[in-house]
This record gives C-alpha cells, sequence and structure tokens, in this order.
C-alpha cells in the first residue's frame, strides 16, 4: 500500500499541480492508496468550512485507515532518538509516527516533506519519488 502523506492531500484538494498531486491523480485508481489516522485528522481538522469538512471526510474515508498501537509509539519514539542522535531533528510528531507506520508495515509514502528524509535515508523508509518516473 502506499500511504499519501498531508503534504500531498492538502495540494490535491486546494487544486495544486505538481509532481505529486499528478502522481496521485494518475495512480488512485491504479495502487492502493491509504492513509493514517493522523494524516485523517491533520488534513479535516484544516477545512475551511463544514461543507468542505463533510467533502474531504467522505473522500478519505473511502480509503483504508491505518491506526496506531502502543507498539508503534514506541518504535517511533526509538526512531525519532535514532535520527537526533544523528544529528537529524524531526519536526513534527505526526511525521515520526507517519514514517514509522509505513517501516513497520512496509508500506511506500507519498510525501513533499523535508522531515521524511531521515527516515529514507536512514531507518528504510520506501518513498515514492514522481520525480523518477517517465511519463
Amino acid at each position: 500500500m502506499i500511504l499519501v502523506d498531508t503534504t500531498v492531500w492538502v495540494d490535491y484538494f486546494n487544486n495544486v499541480a505538481n509532481q505529486h498531486t499528478a502522481w496521485l491523480e494518475a495512480h488512485f485508481y491504479i495502487e492502493r492508496i491509504g492513509i493514517t489516522d493522523l494524516i485523517l485528522c491533520e488534513i479535516l481538522q484544516g477545512a475551511r468550512d463544514d461543507a468542505r469538512f463533510a467533502q474531504m471526510r467522505r473522500y478519505l474515508t473511502s480509503l483504508p485507515v491505518i491506526c496506531g498501537s502502543r507498539e508503534l509509539s514506541i518504535a517511533a519514539a526509538g526512531n525519532y532518538r535514532f535520527l537526533r542522535d544523528k544529528g537529524i531533528t524531526v519536526r513534527k510528531l505526526a511525521d515520526t509516527l507517519i514514517a514509522t507506520t509505513c517501516i513497520e508495515n512496509g508500506h511506500s509514502l507519498l510525501h513533499h516533506d523535508r522531515d521524511f528524509d531521515g527516515f529514507e535515508k536512514h531507518l528504510g523508509l520506501k518513498v515514492v519519488h514522481p520525480e523518477n518516473e517517465r511519463a
């Protein structure tokens, strides 16, 4: 499964055209796309009004939603500490949990947020790189 990060969904729902939203549109019905409970929360809390909230909720809850656990939280804390020891500070707790969810469950991540780079480089996070795909 490919989890799509909030950074991509925000652009997608705001009709921002970039490599990541183009990849999502091209692969939505080809790949198994999912989100985490944190991604769902992040996106919905940014809704401008009730109608937009309802629209995004209907759309996003049609996707598989991966939820956290005690074990995942412990693994995420370990990953955060590992990266910190390498001089990398992840700015958002949600990103640590999202990356760890992918690592622990063998999912790939579509994102455009530099906080995931350390997870990819040092912890084996699989990342979708739309810029490396041929059209």
